[in-house]
């Protein structure tokens, strides 16, 4: 019984206690709240009597420049795979990794001996063909020679026949006098007779006249058909002389395979094969590794792939600073020397490629830096610092806060190119108006403010990023 009234006595202690200690907690915040509240009011009044703390900066003329800076990887500005499009074994190679080259330099030369050997044989059948067309020519003048002979024995053949026309009409008047002459008995009739065979005589040479020059014309005319057919024998040996010149042509083009020479002043930079190896022809199946690779390094190309955003403002011509990675301190200026005018669909990037002079050779490909492009550029219009906006619309349009009297005034203002830390201002402030920094959201129009310089007042206008 005594045990149960101790328990008692404990609990009723216990909730005291903790009754007392809540009324102390519950004070202590009370007077917490209450303190706060009148430090609160008290700041807020300084405020309203000092204004509110704010920064500003002066619209500044000069340079402003939309740059775009990107990684960007040095590649040669030529580079080429050289094959042997002829199979056979490697007779020599005259340079090795490294070496520099001419343009028609012989580098290697692949042994190809029936190549050799069947532009010989087409040299000789040449050689074979045009024998044939002077041949052939030769007998076209045999030819006109003997139609020139037919011409003339036709022209002694008409003459011979106008001559035994004459003696047929001479033996036919003297047949006719001897014929009187024997009617009235002056005469024996023996010498009738030998008149007459006289006239018969000259008769018969003046009808083989006559055929002698039906068969001189004919000569003239196979004199005429054999120049014809020599004539077609000359165009026939010229025509073997072409089809010999032309097999000749493909054997000298297909041995000219065998020897490979450097297609530009450059470096070798690869090579696969010793002499004594077995070069596959180019043209066969399968993959083959380049007898050599040459690389033109007088000149290099800076690849840089260039956002969407920035794409709009890239030309060729803008000016470019390289710094290669591998050559520190250095800053090789350069311009935009090719534009793909094409995005990647997949990076949505653009390439573009800068002409890079390596002179010395210190360059080479597969270097990698940093490449910035100047996108545009303004000189006369005044520039803020991009914080300084409120907000910035669609057309161009944008607001800041001024200080005048010692409040802050919203004011509309034009702007122009932006480089992402600077904006110019086409219109709308002057170089004398005070430009808020980064205003607050507790900044509004006509709020009292507590202006001190930015840091950067004594900087430069121009800012790039």
């Amino acid at each position: 019984m005594t045990q149960v009234r101790q328990t008692f006595q404990w609990k009723v202690c216990a909730g005291i206690i903790a009754l007392a200690v809540v009324g102390l907690v519950s004070g202590s915040t009370y007077i917490t709240m209450r303190r706060s509240n009148q430090s609160s009011q008290g700041d807020k009044s300084a405020l309203k009597s000092k204004g509110i703390p704010v920064r500003f900066t002066h619209a500044k003329k000069g340079v402003l420049e939309r740059l775009s800076t990107q990684p960007g990887s040095i590649q040669a500005y030529e580079s080429v795979n050289l094959y042997a499009k002829v199979a056979g074994f490697l007779k020599k190679q005259n340079v090795d990794i490294g070496d520099h080259v001419e343009k028609n330099q012989i580098l290697a030369v692949v042994d190809v001996p029936e190549l050799e050997a069947q532009a010989e044989r087409s040299r000789a059948g040449l050689d074979h063909a045009r024998s044939q067309v002077l041949q052939m020519k030769a007998r076209v003048n045999s030819a006109e020679a003997d139609l020139d002979a037919a011409k003339s024995a036709v022209v002694q053949a008409e003459a011979t026949a106008k001559s035994s026309a004459a003696w047929v009409r001479y033996r036919a008047l003297q047949h006719k006098r001897m014929k009187d002459l024997f009617v009235t008995k002056s005469i024996e009739e023996k010498l009738v007779d030998e008149s007459k065979e006289r006239y018969e005589a000259s008769v018969e040479t003046e009808l083989a006249a006559k055929a002698a020059i039906v068969t001189t014309k004919s000569k003239v005319v196979a004199a005429g058909a054999k120049i014809r057919a020599a004539q077609a024998d000359v165009a026939e040996a010229e025509a073997d002389v072409r089809v010999m010149q032309a097999e000749l042509r493909k054997a000298e083009v297909q041995l000219s395979f065998a020897t490979i020479a450097a297609p530009f002043d450059g470096v070798v930079s690869f090579r696969s094969m010793f002499p004594g190896d077995f070069v596959q022809s180019a043209n066969q199946g399968g993959a083959h590794e380049p007898l050599l690779t040459v690389q033109r390094t007088d000149l290099m190309r800076v690849v840089v792939q260039v956002p969407d955003r920035d794409i709009p403002y890239t030309q060729k011509g803008d000016s470019a600073t390289v710094e290669i990675d591998a050559l520190p301190g250095k800053k090789l200026t350069a311009t935009v020397s090719r534009i793909a005018q094409s995005e990647d669909p997949q990076t949505r990037l653009m390439r573009v490629e800068i002409d890079l002079p390596n002179p010395s050779g210190k360059i080479v490909h597969g270097m990698y830096g940093k490449v910035t492009i100047v996108l545009d550029r303004s000189t006369d219009e005044l520039s803020i610092r991009s914080s300084c906006l409120v907000g910035k619309e669609e057309d161009g349009v944008g607001a800041v806060y001024v200080i005048r009297d010692k409040q802050a005034r919203l004011v509309n203002v034009q702007l122009g190119l932006d480089n992402g830390l600077r904006v110019a201002v086409v219109s709308g402030l002057s170089a004398d108006d005070k430009v808020i920094l980064q205003p607050g959201n507790g900044l509004s129009e006509g709020v009292l403010v507590n202006a001190t310089a930015a840091d950067d007042e004594s900087g430069k206008a121009n800012a790039n990023r």
